[in-house]
């Protein structure tokens, strides 16, 4: 089987839960600053996460409402405006960075919301018969070694010619959140994991009865981690979803997908991810991922030294019409 070459990076939630902001910037352009000190739109960082991890080519699948913001971010910059960064080496550095990232750059169109499974499924014929990396487009990566989480999940992925989804050991109280797996260890370094059983959000008693994974600590579960390496098979399993309508909450999903890949005989494994996920599509989720980026940046002594002294200043009352937000 080839080497893993390609990305899809599903774009197309509405980001609702982010309103009113996302009435104007669509979630994915929501800026951050990145750990060189640089602001970019988070869907640029996502994208540079797959291309620093060795991808050549990357397919955005966005809505009719983003679509737009997201073309004019990655279109050529005119010469008028690019006078604007005359002696400023890092925004000249940065025009260029874009460039390249636009003539790897493939965007298609999800005609209608229809479910996640679906927003991959429209990617198919980008994948053609290639593997492929499949990433969130709200879902922000640090590692914690010098190996860029997308490039481990690869790396799992050509050793073993076999799909697999980075996972991360999560407590029993945040199941609700994520698709979890169950499987057998098979190698330790990293923990790579043959998937026996997959539940899209299970109920705790439901994890207890079926989900647990010998050594792991108890109410500690194998939980997604937004990030999978896909032989392009997965086609098949959302091939049937949409042929025979299978929905569910009105959406054709992906761990449905995931658990029918399995069901056919093709080995699926899972592995630990060294690295943590943060999820920019929710408010919390979005202020945790720029302060986990700060500590890890150019700036990290002066974050520091600011959260030392905002935590030293006496806390307030939170205004009561704040308080259940």
């Amino acid at each position: 089987m080839s080497k893993g070459r390609k990305a899809v990076i599903t774009a197309a939630g509405r980001g609702t839960r982010m309103f009113p902001a996302t009435s104007t910037i669509q979630k994915e352009m929501l800026p951050l600053m990145d750990r060189d000190g640089i602001t970019k739109p988070s869907i640029q960082l996502i994208i540079e996460e797959a291309l620093d991890s060795g991808i050549e080519e990357v397919c955005l699948i966005v809505n009719k409402h983003n679509r737009h913001q997201i073309e004019q971010h990655f279109s050529a910059i005119p010469a008028e405006e690019i006078k604007l960064f005359k002696g400023k080496d890092w925004a000249l550095l940065q025009v260029a960075r874009i460039q390249h990232i636009a003539s790897r750059l493939t965007i298609v169109e999800q005609p209608s919301p229809e479910g996640y499974g679906h927003a991959v499924w429209c990617a198919k014929e980008f994948v053609g018969d290639e593997p492929f990396l499949l990433m969130l487009g709200d879902h922000i990566y640090t590692s914690s070694t010098d190996k860029r989480c997308a490039r481990q999940i690869i790396d799992v992925f050509e050793s073993h010619s076999s799909s697999v989804s980075a996972v991360q050991q999560t407590p029993a109280e945040l199941l609700h959140l994520f698709g979890t797996v169950r499987g057998n260890l098979i190698e330790s370094n990293p923990r790579v994991y043959d998937i026996d059983h997959i539940y899209e959000k299970p109920p705790i008693q439901y994890a207890e009865e079926n989900l647990r994974v010998e050594g792991l600590l108890w109410g500690m579960y194998l939980c997604f981690f937004g990030m999978h390496a896909f032989t392009p098979t997965i086609f098949n399993s959302l091939q049937f979803a949409i042929d025979n309508n299978l929905r569910e909450n009105n959406e054709i999903q992906l761990t449905s997908a995931q658990e029918r890949l399995r069901q056919s005989g093709e080995r699926y494994l899972a592995f630990e991810a060294m690295g943590e996920r943060y999820d920019i599509g929710i408010p919390f989720g979005y202020a945790q991922t720029q302060a986990a980026m700060a500590v890890n940046s150019i700036y990290r002594e002066q974050m520091l030294a600011e959260l030392v002294r905002m935590l030293a200043i006496p806390s307030r009352t939170i205004p009561e019409a704040f308080r259940d937000q």
